[in-house]
């Protein structure tokens, strides 16, 4: 469910008509609804109803905008994060350093030390020579830094290459049956107390068996370590529940996901982390565009719209859909490929749609933009960042504003050999 209601023929987030941000903000804009991100994050916490102990950290690359993560602060959550400027983010919103975890298969000796300083709750270490460095950092400190070994199960998660990030040839975590010998050497280290296992198997995620599968496998990980003396506390399960971007998309709902996690972990005796992302911030947000022109085609009319592959990357790095749709529809359809601006042959939206009617001058949005959507924006062809909208209730403020080309180049700078 979300909070993107036509009322009166018109387009509205929450209380708020969408022509009336565009008329005050401008286009390409995103725009998120506040309601819909409580929501979501009250549901995800509810199906986890059977799971007696649990930590609920966001994944913040899905959406680190301010105002998102302190609506989600709010909530109770912490954070997942993968880069200090993630970190920073969380602190800035709100979040309670312990309540953060730091994943992610790049860490920098630099960022461990920053973490350990900010004091978060968890490191999950992605290979040994990292628990090595991060024991070390921490000893320095006179620190024992709380950490899970990231695991990696061999599962296919069954969701696009690109998102998959459970299998042998992935780049993250370390071969579960490498795990136990692994395990016994980091958790001698001094300045390291190796408390549990991640795992994480993608993103995007239809099917509960994938998932089921791994977490057995965990299961039987934590089994073993214990038998072999270790103090398992934590584990950590990741996220990757999928959202609907389409009619017909059927995710399992987040009580399905927690049902299944109940019955599994039952006898695991062991705080269970949880990394939701996608399935909190999905839904909650749209890009609104403007109509540029409706250009003739060979086989169908071209709806050159003002937002771009810059603004929204999952098209061109995915073939991802979203929705395409007016926001004041007059109840015509037409067939059409929907395309951005940029000087890019693979930036199109869609190809060969059944998509509402629109005009030159027109307004439309693309659904479910609300994660992997403005975080990934970039400035190519010299485009504004595109600003972003919060919607809460009757009431709206830009939380990131549009950053023009004159600011871009402003950051530059010419050396004074070529005349600067």
């Amino acid at each position: 469910m979300n909070h993107f209601d036509y009322r009166d023929g018109v387009m509205h987030a929450e209380d708020v008509a969408l022509p009336t941000v565009a008329r005050e903000v401008g286009t390409p804009v995103y725009v998120y609804s506040a309601a819909t991100l409580r929501r979501h994050a009250r549901v995800f916490r509810e199906g986890l109803a059977g799971v007696p102990r649990k930590h609920l950290a966001y994944a913040i690359k899905a959406n680190p905008n301010l105002a998102v993560l302190r609506v989600l602060a709010d909530e109770g959550y912490g954070a997942d994060v993968v880069s200090v400027g993630e970190m920073k983010r969380a602190l800035a919103a709100g979040m309670a350093p312990a309540d953060i975890v730091f994943s992610g298969v790049g860490k920098t000796r630099a960022e461990l030390a920053a973490a350990l300083d900010a004091g978060i709750g968890q490191f999950n270490l992605e290979l040994e020579e990292e628990g090595v460095v991060l024991a070390a950092l921490a000893a320095e400190r006179g620190l024992a830094a709380p950490a899970t070994l990231r695991v990696n199960p061999d599962v296919d998660a069954g969701t696009h290459a690109k998102i998959s990030t459970g299998r042998r040839e992935n780049k993250f975590g370390v071969p579960i049956d490498q795990a136990p010998a692994m395990f016994d050497r980091l958790a001698a280290l001094r300045g390291l107390n190796l408390r549990g296992i991640a795992v994480h198997i993608g993103s995007q995620l239809f099917d509960l068996a994938p998932l089921e599968a791994a977490y057995v496998r965990i299961g039987e990980l934590v089994g073993e370590l214990r038998a072999a003396g270790h103090h398992i506390t934590h584990v950590d399960l990741g996220g990757g529940l999928g959202v609907p971007y389409k009619a017909g998309d059927a995710p399992p709902s987040p009580a399905d996901y927690g049902a299944m996690v109940a019955r599994v972990t039952a006898d695991w005796d062991a705080e269970l982390m949880f990394e939701p992302g996608r399935v909190i911030a999905g839904n909650a947000g749209v890009l609104m565009t403007e109509v540029v022109w409706v250009k003739p085609g060979v086989v169908h009319p071209y709806v050159i719209v003002d937002a771009a592959m810059n603004d929204l990357a999952r098209p061109a790095l995915y073939d991802a859909w979203h929705d395409f749709a007016a926001v004041e529809p007059s109840g015509e359809r037409m067939t059409a490929n929907v395309a951005g601006p940029v000087c890019e042959s693979g930036d199109t939206f869609a190809m060969g749609r059944d998509i509402d009617r629109v005009e030159s001058g027109d307004l439309a949005v693309f659904r479910t933009a609300g994660a992997y959507g403005a975080t990934m924006a970039s400035t190519y062809n010299s485009r504004p960042l595109v600003p972003e909208v919060l919607v809460d209730g009757n009431r709206y403020a830009v939380v990131a504003d549009r950053v023009a080309a004159e600011a871009l180049i402003a950051a530059e700078r010419v050396p004074e050999w070529l005349g600067g």
